[in-house]
């Protein structure tokens, strides 16, 4: 028995659709991750630690959590790192809070750089 198989690799998806899809892939496992939310760009912003971070975001974006988010009105997901461990994230959860603003900014616009909401593109 014969059997064939051609590739035609013009028919693949365009590399930001698979991309996407890894980013998609990374952010819904449950993993430790340090996130940043910003109310707009430029506006106030908050830095979290989750193993849950769809399910964390999810929460500050409807207002489930009392606090400063809800208080402030930061719902986008404007930066996220995923760590091997709790302690590592939390570490450096830590680091960045202690940081300037501007330094914070800089840390979004590295990989963000529109600004967007990266939760939306995951959901």
């Amino acid at each position: 028995m014969h059997f064939e198989r051609v590739f035609n690799y013009t028919n693949l998806p365009p590399a930001s659709f698979l991309r996407k899809q890894e980013s998609r892939i990374k952010m819904t496992k449950k993993q430790p991750a340090v996130h940043i939310l910003a109310s707009k760009r430029n506006g106030t912003l908050y830095t979290g630690v989750t193993a849950d971070l769809l399910g964390r975001v999810w929460e500050h974006k409807n207002d489930a959590i009392e606090g400063f988010t809800k208080k402030y009105s930061v719902h986008r997901l404007v930066y996220f790192e995923q760590h091997e461990t709790m302690p590592s994230a939390i570490e450096r959860e830590k680091q960045i809070k202690k940081w300037k603003r501007k330094w914070k900014q800089e840390l979004i616009e590295e990989q963000n750089p529109t600004w967007k909401d990266l939760y939306e593109e995951a959901v």
